[in-house]
């Protein structure tokens, strides 16, 4: 839940919270938790108390439900400042581009649950740089995101492009482009050539309901699906990303 009167954000979930306050306690601007919790927060509290900042063991698990505007608090909730996610320009694509880097880009994922997934995955294949769309259909930084991520978002950076086709166009020969469409010829057993280890990489997933938009689409260097049995057509977008990810971890 986004407090707009502060414009703050509410962390919940045990994992998100304690990557949290283990990555970047300076970040917590006000900490709560069950008296069950509070063994695992002893250090962010007299860090919290040391930089004059309110931390409390609730009185009830309501409380924490008020805070976070979520059942799935998992008892503790963090208040941050409302993240703010950088501007992705070419000086940074430049850069990027000389580092041969990896990177996941998302074409209007909508689904807030998704993205939080999808950073989880990432996280956890190694891929460190996120880029979402500044498009009304992208979904943003959310509690919900933050908590479906389990601690995702510490180790992610999470940059803004004008869109998912400004980055993708921008990157021609640079890159790999890579878009997944369900309805490719190529599978995820040709990225290995279709990879050049004299480029970076670029995997881009597309919306939830209609997929790569046509502008990212045309701009890819190769479009590729994930196989399957034929008896449902595709997979949810963040399980789509996993198995992309996957599939590049292994390059």
């Amino acid at each position: 839940m986004k407090n707009k009167q502060h414009r703050e954000l509410a962390v919940c979930g045990f994992e998100a919270v304690k990557a949290l306050a283990d990555m970047h306690p300076e970040r917590i601007q006000r900490l709560f938790f069950t008296q069950e919790n509070a063994r695992f927060f002893g250090s962010t509290c007299k860090m919290l108390a040391a930089a004059r900042k309110i931390y409390r063991c609730v009185e009830s698990p309501e409380e924490l439900e008020k805070l976070s505007q979520s059942v799935h608090h998992q008892g503790v909730v963090a208040m941050i400042d409302e993240p703010t996610i950088p501007i992705l320009d070419f000086s940074a694509l430049r850069g990027w581009f000389a580092n041969k880097e990896r990177i996941l880009v998302l074409d209007r994922v909508g689904n807030a649950n998704n993205l939080g997934a999808i950073v989880r995955s990432a996280a956890f294949f190694g891929i460190r740089k996120v880029v979402i769309g500044a498009d009304d259909a992208q979904a943003q930084i959310t509690t919900s995101a933050y908590r479906v991520a389990e601690g995702g978002m510490e180790h992610v950076e999470m940059w803004r492009a004008p869109s998912a086709a400004w980055i993708v166009q921008g990157s021609a020969r640079k890159m790999v482009r890579i878009g997944a469409d369900h309805r490719a010829s190529r599978t995820l057993a040709d990225l290995g050539s279709l990879s050049d280890p004299e480029l970076g990489l670029m995997i881009v997933m597309g919306n939830e309901e209609f997929g790569l938009s046509p502008e990212v689409t045309e701009s890819c260097d190769h479009l590729v699906r994930i196989p399957g049995s034929g008896a449902i057509e595709s997979l949810n977008v963040a399980q789509a990303a996993t198995l992309f990810l996957y599939g590049i971890s292994l390059l």
